[in-house]
Order: C-alpha cells, then sequence, then structure tokens
C-alpha cells in the first residue's frame, strides 16, 4: 500500500499533468485559429492579380466556387443598375476575349458588356494583328529614284497636271506606276493651300452684312422669255426685292440696287456673278451705297449658293409645268 506522501506525490502529478495538457490544447486551439486565417487571406481571390488568383482556385472545392460565382455574379448585377457604361482597359479587353474563347455559354455570360461589343474588340484585334504581320519592315521605296525624279519633274513644270495624267504619260514611257503612288509624291512636290479665310467661313462670318443677287429666266405662254431679277439677304435667306422684265439693261439692274436700298438700308458686300447686265451703271449705285461687290468666279455656282438654291425652287415649283397647283392661302389671322 501506498503512503500517504507517495499519494499526495501522484495527485500533484495528475494536477500538474492536467494542467500542462489544457495549456497545449490552448496552444494548440490559438495556432490553429492562426493558421486558419492566414489560410483564409492566402486562399481569398485577388482583384489585382488574375493569375494568382486562378492558381489559388485550383486548390478549391467545387461546390465553394459555384457558390462564390453565384455571389460574384449577384453583386454583378446590383453593379449594372447603378453603373451603365464601365470603363475598360486593353488589358480587361483581352482578357475578356481570351476568356471567352474558354466558356461555352459566354453570351449567356456578359454582363457589363454586350455580344457585340465583344466581337467587335476581337475584329480589332485580329485586325491589329495582320496590320502588324503585313507591315514592310524595309523602308526602301520600291520605284526607282529615277522614276521618282521624273515623277517630280513632270509635277513641277506642269501644274496642272494630276496623278492621272501622269500615270499616262509614264505609261507611253513604258513605266506602270500606280495612280496612289504617284499621289504619294506630289504630295511632297505641289505647294499646299495658301492658309487664310475660305469662302464658306466669310460668309458665316458676314452672313447678315452681305447679299446675294442673280437672274432667273422663265418663259411665258407664248414663249417669250422674262428675266427676274433677284436679291436675297444671307442670314435670313430673306427675298429682299424681286423685279421681272423682258429686257434687262444695265440701267434697269440699277434702277433695282437703287429700289432695294433705300434710306441707306444697304448691305456691305452684294454678291454677283459675271454677267454682262452688271454694267457700269449699276456699280455707280452700288458705290454710292458704299457696297462692296463680290465677284464669283467663272463656273462656280456654289460661291453663290443661296440664291441659285433659290432659283432652282423657283424653277422646280413655281415655274415647271409639272409642278403642283398653288393651295388656298389660309385665312389672315386678325390684329
Amino acid at each position: 500500500m501506498l503512503t500517504l506522501q507517495q499519494e499526495h506525490q501522484c495527485i500533484f502529478l495528475k494536477e500538474q499533468l492536467i494542467l500542462i495538457l489544457s495549456h497545449l490544447k490552448r496552444l494548440v486551439g490559438t495556432s490553429l485559429d492562426v493558421l486558419r486565417i492566414h489560410f483564409i487571406d492566402w486562399t481569398k481571390p485577388l482583384s489585382s492579380s488574375l493569375p494568382l488568383g486562378t492558381l489559388v482556385d485550383l486548390a478549391r472545392s467545387k461546390p465553394e466556387l459555384l457558390a462564390e460565382n453565384v455571389l460574384l455574379l449577384q453583386q454583378l448585377i446590383v453593379l449594372k443598375r447603378q453603373v451603365k457604361r464601365p470603363t475598360c482597359t486593353k488589358t480587361d479587353r483581352i482578357l475578356l476575349v481570351l476568356l471567352a474563347r474558354v466558356v461555352r455559354a459566354w453570351k449567356q455570360a456578359l454582363i457589363i458588356v454586350q455580344p457585340e461589343t465583344l466581337l467587335r474588340w476581337h475584329r480589332e484585334a485580329f485586325r491589329l494583328y495582320w496590320k502588324h504581320k503585313s507591315k514592310v519592315h524595309s523602308h526602301k521605296p520600291k520605284l526607282a529614284t529615277e522614276t521618282i525624279a521624273l515623277i517630280r519633274e513632270m509635277a513641277t513644270k506642269n501644274r496642272l497636271w494630276g496623278a492621272e495624267r501622269i500615270r499616262g504619260e509614264l505609261l507611253k514611257l513604258g513605266m506602270h506606276v500606280c495612280k496612289r503612288t504617284i499621289q504619294k509624291y506630289l504630295r511632297q512636290v505641289r505647294a499646299p493651300q495658301p492658309k487664310g479665310q475660305r469662302w464658306a467661313t466669310f460668309l458665316r462670318h458676314h452672313a447678315a452684312q452681305i447679299w446675294a443677287c442673280d437672274f432667273l429666266q422663265v418663259t411665258d405662254l407664248f414663249f417669250r422669255p422674262l428675266f427676274a431679277f433677284v436679291i436675297i439677304e444671307l442670314k435670313s435667306r430673306c427675298v429682299i426685292h424681286v423685279g421681272v422684265t423682258r429686257s434687262p439693261t444695265d440701267p434697269w439692274v440699277a434702277q433695282q440696287l437703287r429700289e432695294a436700298t433705300p434710306y441707306g438700308q444697304a448691305p456691305k458686300y452684294l454678291i454677283r456673278d459675271n454677267d454682262s447686265k452688271y454694267g457700269p451703271c449699276f456699280a455707280r449705285v452700288a458705290a454710292t451705297s458704299a457696297i462692296e461687290i463680290l465677284k464669283t468666279p467663272y463656273h462656280t455656282p456654289r460661291a453663290n449658293a443661296v440664291c441659285e438654291r433659290f432659283v432652282r425652287s423657283v424653277r422646280q415649283e413655281c415655274a415647271s409645268p409639272s409642278a403642283d397647283p398653288p393651295r388656298e392661302a389660309a385665312p389672315a389671322r386678325a390684329q
């Protein structure tokens, strides 16, 4: 039988052993918690690194991946309600195009972009790829130096020759050169257009101070000519004055301009063509009214486009035999 002292020692050892085991159990539990936290951090999907996140997903179970996909899909649906058009970088576009090749139902999986947009990105990438493949690496011209010099000499000495004319002259000499190639070397020889205000810009800036005039010739029932002299303001497209005669002369045209500018109500510029009806009397009346005459170049109806368009409308809608009969005017509203 054990003595009392030995029993006390056994009880003490048991208590110490229980205490050590409890400490070990607490330490193991704490270590497991720390490891579990670190493992969750390590296996957490990274938004900034797609390859690392893919490697981490290989060690995860299929049900967990399915649940996470459903969770991410629901978040994308919520974000789509708020952000109508998210911005995609070039890397995002390339990754979406590559991943769409792997997924079968890629059209149903797309949320932030439309399938047509993804196909357009694919076509652009395909176009850039073949553009890079077909790019000429050597900058050496395919034409001979003598041919290039001959093209430049022809363009310099004959300013009115275009690419088609020079191409024809080269064919006479037995040289087959493409029209685009000739145009490329013509741009290097021909001087650029003079910098300054264009005619359209001038008309747009001074439309309120510009009038335009022109003649409209029609034929009556007995095939006799009638001439209508029309003056239009460019800004409002308003017809300022209309005069009709059978024989327009310089004094008659001058009188029409005088009647169109009563009490000094004259424009700053007046656009007209090079008709012989505008003679010295017309120029004298214009100078008296402080009107500067602007002559349009020959064979350029677009220089006086507003007046020409009005004349065409009158011919088509009023003077044409096939024009519709005029409608009854609506009764005037009482003042």
